[in-house]
């Protein structure tokens, strides 16, 4: 059923970001951003060891300064993740962060004057390193604001048009996005745009706030993106924690049947059928197997009327009753426990599972 709704993914040209392959066949990378100053190594190196730890597959890293753009050289040499230096409004940055990192992002809308964006390219020519064009509906070139203001079709415009510039110089190592700061213009303008070109796309919301409103607005617009087959490497911007952005996304990759990576969590909502404590015993479970990697249908249900059914369909769960439960293995009743160490046997029972379909694999 959900091979029906998912459509395939758009077929792409393939980049490379450092040793990360982007587009094409390649499995949807996700990206995070450091918020130290760049040229604070200790502090970056930190924050680019804790994304690494929390499943990065790219890091963005800003760059104000001239002591931020040679920061990146050492910076380069501290991890083994590939980076993309951000530049804005000064394109001199970018001339020299190109020595050191494996992408360079730049905003169209600010960079400067075709020459600017010329000097850049050959930059990056020389070096074999992509340029990520960022169109951001709040900062459109003057002429694309005034004729569309800040709409999806501007968006497109403007995005369109910076590609077209880049090809004229000879550049195709392009990977593009377009944010907005709401889902509905952020889904027009990549679905507007998706037709019309064949590089791959970095999908976002930007500003899109704290963990609770950009948890929502992500899932909406990436979700909707990619559920459509668009979106070849993503990030989740949120006003918090690094981690919760690779959490976050990777929640999104995997409820959205983009990835296989994890477990797929199915529990009850609180109603008066419950006969257990099904917050704490849910709450423990998340906890308890939040390291498991292996692609999982995980049930926990707190009553007879959804249990039966829902266990059917997982690859393992727990159907409470009055005090007691059942794990679920396969469609077929493994144990029955008491209500108390039923969540500690089916954390065992996961596990186990876990380390058996890697076997197969």
């Amino acid at each position: 059923m959900q091979e029906n709704i998912i459509k395939s993914r758009y077929p792409t040209k393939k980049i490379f970001v450092g040793n990360v392959a982007v587009g094409g066949d390649a499995p949807i990378s996700v990206q995070s951003m450091t918020f130290s100053k760049t040229h604070n190594i200790e502090a970056t190196k930190e924050q680019l060891d804790r994304l690494q730890l929390a499943g990065a597959d790219i890091v963005r890293l800003a760059v104000l300064t001239e002591d931020d753009a040679n920061a990146l050289k050492q910076l380069k040499s501290l991890t083994t993740l590939p980076l993309i230096a951000d530049i804005h409004f000064k394109y001199k940055l970018a001339l020299i962060a190109s020595q050191y990192v494996d992408c360079i992002r730049i905003n169209p809308g600010n960079i400067g004057s075709k020459e600017k964006i010329k000097e850049v390219v050959k930059a990056c020519n020389e070096r074999n390193i992509p340029i990520r064009i960022g169109v951001n509906g709040g900062s459109l070139e003057k002429e694309f604001e005034q004729k569309y203001g800040a709409t999806p079709k501007g968006m497109v415009e403007s995005a369109l048009y910076n590609i077209r510039l880049l090809e004229d110089f000879g550049f195709t190592n392009i990977k593009v996005s377009l944010k907005a700061s709401d889902s509905p213009r952020t889904i027009e303008a990549y679905r507007l745009l998706r037709p019309l070109v064949e590089y791959p796309f970095h999908l976002g919301v930007t500003e899109a706030g704290t963990l609770y409103h950009s948890t929502i607005k992500s899932s909406i617009a990436l979700g909707n993106l990619l559920m459509d087959g668009i979106g070849d490497t993503m990030r989740c911007s949120i006003t918090g924690e690094l981690e919760e952005e690779i959490k976050l996304a990777k929640s999104i990759l995997r409820y959205s049947g983009r990835q296989k990576e994890g477990l797929t969590i199915v529990s009850c909502p609180t109603c008066g059928r419950i006969q257990a404590d099904l917050v704490s015993a849910i709450k423990k479970v998340e906890t308890s197997l939040s390291h498991i990697k292996t692609p999982l249908q995980v049930s926990v249900m707190g009553c007879a009327v959804n249990a039966l059914g829902e266990a059917k369909h997982a690859d393992i769960a727990i159907a409470f009753g009055n005090k007691i439960g059942h794990i679920i293995k396969g469609g077929k009743v493994l144990s029955k426990h008491n209500e108390n160490e039923i969540v500690d046997k089916f954390v065992y029972e996961v596990e186990k599972l876990a380390k058996e379909r890697e076997t197969e694999l």
